[in-house]
């Protein structure tokens, strides 16, 4: 029989350190975002159908080689379907089924919360960007630039789209979230640059190219396309959607 010294297992109450807190909510968020079929249908499957569709298929006229425009666009669109749309429906829904309010009543914070959902997103994000890159180099995609150059504008993108995810799905209730997320998804999806140049729209160019999506893709196409090693005006403008979305959740955001 153990013979145990006295007061070795007296309790100690006690929230767990930051980094632990962060480290098993950011697992738990990526395996929920995964069991989602929903969610993976949108981060993956249809930016994927998209690209061979896009690219094969020459109903849209592009300069240059079409899979040299179509995959930096698509690129985007995956970081937003994933980090915005994906990410507010799930919110929303845990929120109206009381997930969140659980979650509320434990010492995690809410800041660890978050960030823990964006890197969540972000992680889901890198297998999207190794097949969709995987099927473009498949289907004559010809890449240059800087990786590094590549990686800030995702990570930015990321927290651009997630922080205004999280401001969706924290603010409404599931099934608003669910018609306003989508709407929006299309809405980036034709005015920011994935599938149509916004120079095609004329004197709204100025006022598009500051939507999110714009900057990404734009930004993407400079760097993967061009050559270009820093996309000053995207990266300024990823950023300050990335202050202003994540503030403003950070903020607004409710348990229930």
């Amino acid at each position: 029989m153990t013979a145990w010294a006295p007061g070795a297992l007296a309790p100690r109450p006690g929230a767990a350190p930051l980094p632990r807190m962060l480290a098993a909510q950011t697992v738990a968020e990526l395996k929920l975002v995964l069991r989602n079929g929903e969610q993976v249908l949108i981060s993956l499957v249809i930016p994927l159908g998209l690209l061979v569709v896009l690219i094969t298929v020459p109903f849209i006229a592009v300069d240059g080689p079409r899979a040299d425009f179509f995959v930096p666009g698509v690129l985007a669109l995956a970081v937003m379907s994933t980090a915005f749309t994906g990410q507010a429906i799930g919110v929303g829904f845990e929120r109206q089924y009381g997930v969140l309010k659980r979650l509320g009543a434990t010492p995690l914070p809410r800041s660890v919360l978050l960030l823990a959902k964006t890197l969540a997103v972000l992680a889901v994000e890198l297998l999207q960007v190794a097949l969709l890159s995987a099927v473009g180099l498949a289907l004559g995609w010809d890449p240059r630039g800087n990786v590094l150059a590549v990686a800030a504008l995702v990570v930015l993108g990321t927290a651009a789209f997630s922080g205004l995810g999280l401001l969706l799905g924290g603010t409404m209730r599931g099934l608003t979230v669910l018609a306003a997320a989508n709407l929006l998804w299309f809405v980036l999806l034709v005015l920011g640059g994935v599938v149509f140049p916004i120079s095609a729209f004329g004197a709204a160019e100025p006022v598009l190219a500051l939507l999110p999506t714009a900057a990404l893709s734009s930004g993407l196409r400079d760097v993967l396309v061009d050559g270009v090693g820093l996309p000053l005006q995207s990266l300024v403008v990823l950023v300050v959607w990335a202050v202003l979305s994540l503030g403003a959740a950070s903020r607004l955001f409710r348990w229930e």
